[in-house]
């Protein structure tokens, strides 16, 4: 590549990545502005962060939905990798044709629209009692068909005679798999982690349906109840909006070394 080409490349990038940050500074900036400056589309920095945060705990009660949104989007993540990490581990060490079959149904539920199924889940729980309980909220996303197709192809990777050697020293089965397997597929478990709890954290529709009190309001609920009839507090809106968006931003930074690993490995 000539140095011409070089300066093409990086000013391309350059550019894309400036159109990329753009919209989070705009909303970091927003944040710091009346609605008024907002609407006139001021993009620096303003002196009416302190207002629109006072605006936003006295509209909404911010911190019992932060605390929600942190409970619901860490236990499913936890519970989540313990049970799809078992099942792909499962689906490829232990392997039969008959689960192939099995598995085949798993991946054609990927085609399924999560709003074609939510009428049949509500009715479901609503029968049994569990309208506004944790337990409803964490069963339907507990097990994906996608996190367990990336565990068993990080299974596929893990050399089999490795098993073998430690069934023949006698190492249960659990502890295979939680002393031998586990450590291994860290860059896996990145991975996981981070799409499963950005789309916990982000999920709108489900919770809205399913928690029908306002003791259980999460952050895309109380962002989504910014948005007035009649008027909007822009500032308001986009201090919920950043703040919302800080812990998924948080966990991916810390993780994207292992998200990148991980995803790379289940496409192979």
């Amino acid at each position: 590549m000539t140095k011409k080409q070089k300066i093409l490349v990086y000013t391309f990038l350059v550019i894309v990545s400036l159109l990329s940050i753009f919209p989070i500074y705009w909303m970091a900036c927003a944040a710091t502005n009346t609605s008024v400056d907002i609407m006139r589309g001021k993009l620096i920095p303003g002196g009416y962060l302190i207002e629109n945060f006072k605006s936003l705990i006295g509209n909404q009660d911010l911190g019992r939905a932060f605390v929600n949104s942190v409970r619901n989007s860490v236990l499913l993540t936890l519970f989540s990798m313990i049970i799809c990490s078992i099942a792909g581990y499962g689906f490829e060490v232990y392997h039969q044709k008959s689960k192939d079959i099995l598995f085949t149904v798993l991946l054609t539920a990927m085609m399924l629209p999560f709003v074609a199924i939510m009428i049949p889940l509500f009715t479901m729980f609503s029968k049994a009692g569990m309208v506004n309980s944790w337990l409803a909220f964490m069963l339907p996303g507990l097990s994906t068909p996608f996190l367990i197709m990336m565990f068993r192809q990080a299974a596929r990777s893990f050399p089999k005679e490795i098993i073998e050697a430690a069934r023949m020293d006698g190492l249960s089965e659990v502890g295979i798999f939680f002393t031998m397997f586990v450590p291994t597929m860290r860059s896996t478990y990145g991975a996981a982690v981070t799409v499963t709890f950005m789309s916990t954290w982000n999920s709108y529709l489900w919770p809205k349906v399913i928690f029908q009190k306002n003791e259980s309001t999460t952050m895309p609920m109380l962002v989504a109840n910014l948005l007035g009839a009649y008027t909007v507090d822009y500032g308001m809106l986009m201090l919920g909006v950043l703040i919302a968006t800080l812990p998924t931003a948080v966990v991916f930074f810390m993780l994207q070394k292992q998200f990148a690993e991980g995803i790379t490995g289940a496409i192979k």
